[in-house]
């Protein structure tokens, strides 16, 4: 059961940093790619429907820490403290902006809230888990700058599947860019986790780049995502070892009543939430138009 709850959790995280990941690189890169108003509404819309639920994921892996690992979630959360408080601080001002922009005067302070909140939470996230695994602030300065690089390379990828028109060509340019920035940062970033994974994940990465490239939209983005999906394995798979200094994952489990009591609770929920949630992305599948321009 113990080891069954970190493959879930490291699950659940994967599932938030895929998802969140190119959420955060739209709202960083929107009003960098956007010439005018209506641009920055399609860039956004094409988040619109679906960010509120990719954050549903950070809420269940969270909530999944404090019920089987409660030593590891008391841990994590009390050593970064201050980072996770701004990470929450991030999140509010990125969600207060997406829900406030169609409904004030001026949209602007909106659009600087999301692209902040953005950035802020992207880099922050990589910045806790590095320090985490090795106790360094170079470290943590690193994988803070790794995890900023690589969503705005994914949020880019994700805005050349789905828009048309300049903001499309931009995000190209955009992905080439980002592309160009992330793989020596990953080089250094990865390289002391030493595991396939790490080196599977570069390669992901200088796929995606060449796949943008060739402007194979759709791989390039399953690249992105498998580079963040390796990375998260390499991480997970240090902290199964130790998920924090002198704490075995045994010891900072839950006991086995309550392991079996989440088991069943997980078994019944989860497949309803991946299914609905997929069935969203099933729905807003198309590319969003920008406003006033024919449909394609």
């Amino acid at each position: 059961m113990i080891d069954l709850w970190f493959v879930i959790i490291a699950f659940l995280w994967t599932g938030y940093f895929v998802l969140e990941g190119f959420d955060f690189g739209v709202g960083l890169l929107a009003p960098l790619l956007s010439r005018n108003a209506a641009e920055q509404r399609q860039s956004l819309q094409t988040i619109g429907p679906v960010w509120d639920g990719n954050e549903v994921w950070l809420i269940t892996a969270v909530g999944a820490m404090f019920a089987a690992f409660p030593a590891w979630y008391a841990g994590v959360f009390s050593a970064f403290y201050l980072q996770v408080t701004l990470i929450l601080v991030g999140l509010i001002v990125r969600g207060v902006g997406l829900e406030w922009r169609g409904k004030v005067n001026d949209p602007r302070w909106c659009d600087l809230g999301i692209m902040i909140g953005s950035g802020l939470a992207a880099f922050l996230w990589g910045a806790v888990f590095a320090d985490l695994l090795f106790d360094s602030a170079p470290a943590a300065v690193l994988g803070g700058a790794f995890t900023l690089a690589v969503c705005a390379l994914h949020g880019a990828v994700f805005l050349t599947l789905k828009t048309t028109g300049p903001v499309r060509r931009r995000a190209r340019g955009a992905a080439l860019g980002a592309g160009a920035v992330v793989i020596p940062v990953a080089v250094f970033a990865l390289s002391n986790l030493g595991t396939f994974p790490a080196l599977a994940a570069m390669a992901a990465l200088a796929a995606a780049t060449a796949l943008i490239w060739r402007r194979r939209e759709g791989w390039a983005f399953a690249a992105t995502a498998a580079a963040i999906v390796l990375t998260t394995l390499a991480v997970f798979m240090e902290l199964r070892v130790s998920p924090l200094p002198g704490l075995t994952l045994a010891e900072a489990a839950s006991g086995s009543y309550t392991l079996t009591m989440l088991s069943w609770i997980g078994l019944i929920a989860l497949p309803f939430v991946l299914v609905y949630q997929g069935w969203t992305y099933w729905v807003f599948r198309k590319r969003v138009q920008l406003a006033g321009a024919p449909p394609r």
